[in-house]
Formats: structure tokens, C-alpha cells, sequence
């Protein structure tokens, strides 16, 4: 009894824990969930799901089930980069476990009734617990922005810090870390707000499916405004984490941090104004110009770093070896990578599409323009979650050729898959209808081979987290009592500090 409940301290109150509850909380639902769609129809696999666990997959709702699996997953996401911030970033230990608690209680409840009410049944008790999880996660959001508050002078920071700071000690990083966190509840509102007019002038719908629409509702504008942004933001928030990962400062962090607040904000005000402005996608453009030149100053610093780290013994290394050093440890490298790598499987499509939508692809078939769009912004999403493995993989301690092998299996495999879906995706440009099935039969294996070998390197890591749990002296105890050490001391230091401040204002009085 009592070894149990050491590991279910470990897994619901310490940071490597809680992360390992919700990333097999997302990959149980992505394995599960995956078989519904895709060759595992062909296959067969997914009558044998649907009979199996008892879904009930009625067309007409099926608008609604994936947004709601999608909101389910994108919530255990943000409770993920949630757990990674409240380790990195300076706060009241009271502060965190508040988070943490309430964050963790909203996403399983929201995630467990959301996928019961919209695959086993419309029983409107789930959809009320549903709801119930995403103000919990909602909340959780709000004490975050409080404990972020950069105004706080007990962590401005000393004259001398390399990071980036006013004068005076601001912190703009922090900023930055609070400026996501407000836009991500805005954003998380104008969502909220849209959806409690369901049935009152608000339909379920896909955003790709309105791409041919002539108008679109201010609710329907609002929606896709919504999904925009708080994909953008997940994106923003793990930038800034595995910039704290990396100890990204001097001077490219002194320009970076005011840009990356300033490009939050132009990115929110102009996602958001979809609503109402004609010319609200010049202000996105903007927004998401300030906030890439950050994301690219944060990958010059880490190869930088990597490189000079790596050569550190030698006195004039060679192109080969500064090379050797920079792939010497795929994960911190493939941080950087993965977002190099975007921007030809993600930005630069759709800046493309941008600027020819109406020369090149409102001329396609409406299929093949939604087939682009669908997979642009899954494949943002599936880049941030492998930049969110990677540093996961960091905290959990991977060590040597597994490191290596996890490492460069996730990079290739996930970039062979994106690539050639990003191919698949734009096929009309170099390839008629007629002659496409060559190119697409490719495509699609390179596609389910990648995405495969990815799923099968997490299940054996998820593998080895979980027959750890089962051992007396595993790495989880080591994590577990490592954690607990820096957080009393965290304690301690905070209570010296409140000594401090008790001594100090006794003295005043006194005198």
C-alpha cells in the first residue's frame, strides 16, 4: 500500500509525473481514436474498434465528436506546457501545486466525459462535466497569469543578468510567459462566448469545410479566429519553455523577449478581428513575423551553443567537427530543427497560399484546397508535439545511444511524414488528376510509415516509463526525490526571504 502510494505521489504531484499521466492520457486516445479514420478503415480496424468499445458513430454528429476529441487533446496539451512553466519559471511552491491540481482535475475530467458524451452517447451529464473540466482548466489558466505577474519586483531581475530587461530589472521573458497566458484566455473566451450560442444562430461545423463559402456568421468568424490562435499560442508557449531549457540569453535574447510580447499581441488582436475586419489576416501576417524572428534568434542561439559546447577542447575546430557537435545530441538540436523545418512544411505553405489563393488554389477542386489547409495545421500541431517530446525526453533522463535513438528516430521519421504530406497536400501544382496515384500511393506510405515509427518509439518509451513505475529504486524515484529537494529548498529560501522582510519592517517600526 505504501509503495503505491509513493508512485501515485510521484505521477499526480511532481512535474515528470503529471507530464507522464498526460502524455499517455493524449497517446491512449491518439492510438485508440486513430483507428477511426484513415487505412484503418479500409483495413477493417475500425468496425472492429467501433464494435469492441461500443461507439456510436452517427453521421450527423460527426462535426461534433471531433471537435470534441480535439478539444480533449489540445487541453492535456496545454496542461503539459502548463506543468513545463510552472517548473521553469520562478513562483510560490504554493502557487504551483494550486496550478498544477486544479489544471491536471480539469483536463482528465473534461478528456474522460467529453469523449464519453460524443462517442458512447449524448448522455448531457457528460457534456455537463465536459464542461465542468474546461472552466477548471480555464481557472488554472487565471492563477497562472497571476503567479506570471511580471510586475512582481521580487523577480526583477539584477543589474547584470544576461537576460532581456529594462533598466530598472523587468523581466520581458516573464512578460512574455504572462502576455501568452492572457491571450490564451482571451483567446480561450471568444471560443467559450461562440459556443453558448449552439443552436441559438451557432451550428457545428469544420473550419475547412466553410473554405468555398461566400459569407461566413461573426460566430463562424469568431470560431475560426479561435482555432488559430490558440494553436499559435501552444506554439508561442513551447518556444519560450525550451528557450528556459537551453538558458537562451544575451543579446539575441535582449531583441527577441519585446518582440515576442509585441508579436503575441499583434497575433491575438489580429486572430481575433476576423470578426469584424476585412484585413484582419495583414495584422496575422504581422503578428506572426514578429513572433518567428524570436523563434528564429532562439535557434541561432542553441546551434551556437551546441556547437561551442561540443568543440569546447578543441582550439580550432573544423566544419566536420562543429557539425559533430551540433548533432551530437538530437534532442536540443531537434528543438531548433523542428521549427527550421516548419516553416517549409507549415509558414511557407501558407504564406504561399496566401498570396495565390486566388490565382492557384480557388481554381482547384474544393477537396484538394481543404486537403491543404487540414493538413497544415495538423502538421503544426504534430511539430510542436515532437518539440514537447524531446524535452520530455530531457526531464526523464535519456542517456546514450537511447537518447540518440529516440532522438533522431523521432526527427527523421516525424519530417519523412510531414514533408511528404505537405507533397501530398500540393500535388495539384506539379501533378494532373489523372496521373496523381503514382505520387499519391507514395506519399500516403511515406506518410503511415513516419507517423508509425513515431508511435512505435513512444510506445516503447512510454513502455519503459511505465515498467519503472514497477521498480523499488526506478529513475521515477530518483526524479521524485530530486523534485522534492528543489522544492524545499524553494521553500526555504522563500521563508528566509519572509524572515528577511519580517526583520526589516519590525526595524522600521522600532525606529
Amino acid at each position: 500500500m505504501q509503495a503505491l502510494k509513493k508512485r501515485l505521489a510521484y505521477l499526480f504531484t511532481s512535474t515528470r509525473g503529471l507530464t507522464l499521466v498526460a502524455i499517455s492520457a493524449v497517446s491512449l486516445v491518439t492510438a485508440i481514436w486513430g483507428t477511426l479514420s484513415g487505412p484503418m478503415v479500409e483495413w477493417g480496424i475500425r468496425d472492429i474498434t467501433v464494435k469492441v468499445l461500443g461507439m456510436d458513430l452517427t453521421q450527423a454528429a460527426r462535426e461534433g465528436r471531433i471537435i470534441m476529441l480535439y478539444h480533449t487533446i489540445a487541453m492535456a496539451i496545454l496542461a503539459i506546457e502548463v506543468y513545463f512553466i510552472t517548473e521553469s519559471v520562478p513562483m510560490k511552491r504554493n502557487q504551483q501545486v494550486m496550478i498544477n491540481g486544479i489544471i491536471s482535475v480539469g483536463y482528465l475530467t473534461a478528456m474522460i466525459f467529453g469523449l464519453l458524451f460524443g462517442y458512447f452517447g449524448h448522455n448531457y451529464a457528460f457534456h455537463g462535466l465536459f464542461l465542468v473540466g474546461q472552466s477548471l482548466v480555464f481557472f488554472s489558466g487565471i492563477l497562472l497569469a497571476a503567479a506570471l505577474w511580471p510586475w512582481n519586483k521580487e523577480y526583477y531581475l539584477p543589474q547584470d543578468s544576461p537576460y532581456a530587461k529594462t533598466k530598472k530589472g523587468f523581466d520581458w521573458e516573464r512578460a512574455a510567459f504572462f502576455t501568452m497566458a492572457v491571450a490564451t484566455l482571451l483567446s480561450a473566451t471568444w471560443g467559450a462566448v461562440t459556443g453558448s450560442f449552439w443552436s441559438n444562430g451557432h451550428e457545428t461545423f469544420l473550419a475547412e469545410d466553410l473554405i468555398r463559402h461566400p459569407d461566413h456568421t461573426a460566430l463562424q468568424k469568431a470560431i475560426i479566429g479561435h482555432l488559430h490562435i490558440m494553436l499559435s499560442l501552444t506554439a508561442v508557449a513551447i518556444t519560450l519553455i525550451v528557450g528556459r531549457w537551453l538558458d537562451f540569453k544575451g543579446k539575441l535574447h535582449q531583441w527577441a523577449m519585446p518582440l515576442m510580447n509585441l508579436g503575441i499581441i499583434v497575433l491575438t488582436a489580429g486572430a481575433l478581428s476576423v470578426v469584424w475586419l476585412e484585413w484582419a489576416h495583414t495584422i496575422i501576417y504581422g503578428g506572426a513575423v514578429l513572433v518567428m524572428i524570436p523563434a528564429l534568434f532562439y535557434v541561432i542561439y542553441s546551434w551556437d551553443k551546441l556547437i561551442k559546447d561540443g568543440t569546447a577542447d578543441i582550439e580550432k575546430p573544423t566544419f566536420f567537427q562543429k557539425l559533430a557537435a551540433l548533432l551530437r545530441d538530437p534532442l536540443k538540436f531537434g528543438s531548433g530543427w523542428q521549427m527550421v523545418f516548419m516553416n517549409f512544411t507549415v509558414s511557407g505553405v501558407g504564406i504561399f497560399m496566401a498570396v495565390k489563393l486566388d490565382e492557384i488554389f480557388r481554381v482547384w477542386p474544393a477537396r484538394e484546397e481543404r486537403i491543404t489547409l487540414t493538413g497544415h495545421w495538423h502538421i503544426l500541431a504534430a511539430l510542436i508535439a515532437t518539440i514537447i517530446l524531446f524535452y520530455y525526453a530531457d526531464l526523464s533522463g535519456l542517456k546514450g545511444k537511447v537518447r540518440k535513438w529516440f532522438g533522431w528516430t523521432v526527427i527523421i521519421m516525424s519530417d519523412l511524414a510531414f514533408a511528404s504530406a505537405t507533397v501530398f497536400s500540393m500535388k495539384r501544382l506539379f501533378v494532373d488528376e489523372f496521373s496523381q496515384q503514382p505520387l499519391v500511393n507514395t506519399t500516403m506510405l511515406a506518410i503511415d510509415f513516419g507517423l508509425g515509427a513515431i508511435l512505435v518509439a513512444l510506445a516503447i518509451f512510454l513502455v519503459w516509463r511505465l515498467y519503472d513505475l514497477f521498480l523499488k529504486n526506478g529513475e521515477w524515484k530518483k526524479e521524485f526525490m530530486n523534485e522534492k529537494r528543489s522544492n524545499a529548498e524553494a521553500e526555504l529560501e522563500e521563508q528566509k526571504r519572509k524572515m528577511e522582510e519580517l526583520k526589516a519592517t519590525l526595524e522600521e517600526i522600532s525606529q
